[in-house]
């Protein structure tokens, strides 16, 4: 891809040419290499460049046209301008997107991360074989890894408009993920799995990823039933911020707007979970590997309080919203046909500290749940409930016994409501760090 002051350069002229005075453009490149094995022989290699940019023009009717285009030479961006100032006839009449009011505001300080030279194919291949031969050694009933990877990959960002603003960034990163599988006569196959990641291979913790999926997995060979009932349940990090992932609609301002949320405009300063839980997004968080200093439309991202010992404080915003709401773009913005809204990195700790705290060494009969499962199915985000299969154990004073399939079930609202402790120690996993989450009655269905 071209650099940022080529790319505008090119758009400038092409727009000047096609009579052009309002624009914008956001581009990305993604260089990535990942591997895969099968009792000890690769399975798959697969190297993947993809490069693209969004292009919206605005005519002299304020009506405004997107096009996309992988081709960003001169030629390829005059197209992408050309087609999208023809699409601009047809654009919408209202609530018409606009520059963002940030895109040329100083960037806020994250924790800056060159470019980290990529590993060989053939090392990727060694170090995945490496480790799936020592998860399968771990233990006898363990007779696969039917599921792993390791990947690197480069990414490039910029966002230029013709109002002046420009901004480029670039960052590496490196994951390793193994989920092994138990096969004995007479009994159900188990399996559970682990990630890591980290900016660069030479960097990953695969060790760490190898001992986890490893004690996870034999951890749940001897299982049973569980009895139906309303238990005190355990989330892990992950499983706590994969049912928040679901919901996220409570705080996405265009789905509010949309009026295809959890949430109202007037919920703000509302009481919408526990005072011991506050919720960050924070797309600088020092742990955010692969953090991202501006979003689509060239907004700078920033820490943004959505939880706050319990109550409701902001909503994600894009441009639009943040005009429509009377309130500022939150750096949470993606553009493409149309601007959507994501969170960037959620950061879930303790308001305060609990009044009694509690501990799996000493808890009785509490279920730990680890992951949670098909969100797709069991997740009605629009009316706050789900019911999912899990995999965890039933934990009486430190041990654990593996539970046999049964599903969770309850209302997210509700949920957070019922937190009764939020753990000091925070994980990291892909989507955020969060602690341990512990919360009081919950519907666990067994067999």
């Amino acid at each position: 891809m071209p650099n940022i002051q080529e790319i505008a350069a090119s758009a400038k002229e092409s727009a000047n040419k096609l009579g052009i005075k309002k624009f914008d453009i956001y581009g990305s490149a993604v260089d990535s290499t990942s591997v895969q094995v099968d009792q000890g022989e690769p399975k798959q290699v697969k190297a993947t460049n993809l490069s693209g940019v969004t292009v919206r023009v605005w005519n002299q009717d304020n009506t405004m046209g997107v096009t996309s285009t992988t081709d960003v030479d001169p030629k390829g961006l005059e197209l992408a301008l050309k087609t999208a100032f023809e699409a601009s006839t047809f654009g919408v009449k209202e609530n018409v997107p606009d520059f963002s009011p940030e895109a040329k505001a100083e960037l806020n300080n994250g924790t800056s991360h060159e470019k980290i030279d990529q590993a060989p194919v053939t090392s990727l291949i060694d170090s995945l074989l490496d480790a799936e031969k020592e998860v399968l050694a771990s233990h006898e009933a363990i007779k696969g890894v039917p599921y792993n990877s390791l990947s690197q990959r480069d990414v490039d960002r910029f966002y230029l408009n013709s109002d002046g603003a420009m901004r480029a960034e670039s960052h590496s990163l490196a994951s390793v993920f193994l989920y092994s599988k138990t096969e004995e006569e007479g009994k159900k196959p188990r399996s559970a799995g682990a990630f890591r990641m980290s900016y660069g291979v030479k960097d990953l913790d695969i060790d760490g990823c190898i001992k986890e999926t490893a004690e996870k997995t034999i951890s749940h060979l001897n299982y049973r039933k569980i009895p139906t009932g309303k238990y005190m349940v355990v989330f892990s990090p992950d499983a706590f911020l994969s049912l928040l992932g679901a919901f996220s609609n409570l705080f996405n301002a265009q789905s509010i707007l949309d009026k295809q949320s959890l949430s109202t405009p007037d919920d703000i300063g509302s009481e919408i979970a526990s005072p011991l839980l506050s919720l960050y997004d924070d797309a600088l968080h020092s742990a955010n590997i692969g953090a991202e200093t501006f979003d689509g439309e060239g907004t700078p991202t920033r820490q943004i309080s959505l939880i706050e010992n319990g109550v409701l404080k902001n909503f994600l915003h894009s441009a639009g919203t943040a005009k429509r709401m009377n309130a500022q773009p939150t750096g949470n913005a993606n553009i493409g046909a149309k601007v959507t809204i994501g969170p960037n990195f959620y950061h879930v700790f303790a308001s305060k500290a609990p009044e009694k705290q509690l501990s799996l060494e000493t808890a009785e009969n509490v279920v730990f749940v680890d992951d949670v499962q098909a969100l797709h199915a069991g997740v009605r985000a629009l009316q706050g409930s789900f019911s999912l299969p899990f995999d965890g154990w039933l934990i009486n004073k430190g041990e654990k016994t593996s539970i046999d399939s049964a599903t969770i079930a309850g209302d997210f609202r509700e949920l957070l409501k019922s937190i009764v402790f939020v753990e000091k120690e925070g994980e990291l996993t892909p989507g955020g760090v969060c602690p341990r989450i512990w919360v009081e009655g919950l519907s666990i269905t067994g067999e």
